[in-house]
């Protein structure tokens, strides 16, 4: 067997309940060795949320599923009854390609998703809603209460670089995400 995997739409917002409905139908139909594996691809973020740090998952590709199947030989009949599962389930979109006919991802291309999703399960994500050029107040630290802005934005050590005006001088100051709020 060839197992490759494919991008498939579906309703946004929706993708987890679609997911459960895939496994669910494809168990009842005993396609299990035509489609192993349905994933929402997603990546853990630290996100900031009334002065509190919570870790939530953040799909990578809304209105999207991954499904690693079998579908080499579009004429052999437990194929055909996948496809036609799959596209029975209500949400399900279609399978991205042209024509309606499924185009595989490359494995570069699924190695760097799932690469991506085992990363941040790890270690989360930072997700900072700051931009270069936002003006920041500071909350905390030997510059609390200065106004500056953002020169660097640094998620993946959730690091902010500000400059703020002291004495009527710019100084860049390094600081953490938390340390600082839009104005």
């Amino acid at each position: 067997m060839s197992f490759k995997w494919y991008f498939v739409r579906c309703q946004s917002g929706r993708e987890d309940s679609i997911r459960k409905q895939l496994e669910t139908r494809i168990s009842v139909k005993g396609l299990q060795d035509i489609v192993p594996q349905i994933l929402v691809p997603f990546e853990r973020v630290t996100e900031l949320k009334g002065g509190k740090r919570k870790v939530v998952s953040k799909k990578l590709y809304p209105g999207y599923l991954m499904v690693q199947a079998d579908l080499s030989d579009p004429a052999e009949t437990r194929a055909i009854e996948a496809r036609s599962t799959l596209r029975e389930t209500p949400g399900f979109g279609d399978f991205l390609g042209s024509r309606g006919e499924p185009t595989p991802l490359t494995e570069t291309q699924v190695s760097g998703i799932l690469a991506r999703m085992s990363d941040s399960e790890e270690r989360p994500q930072v997700a900072i809603s700051l931009r270069k050029g936002d003006m920041v107040k500071i909350k905390s630290g030997a510059f609390d209460g200065f106004d500056g802005t953002v020169d660097e934005v640094n998620p993946d050590k959730g690091m902010v670089k500000v400059t703020v005006t002291i004495f009527g001088r710019p100084t860049p100051v390094e600081l953490e995400y938390w340390e600082v709020e839009s104005v």
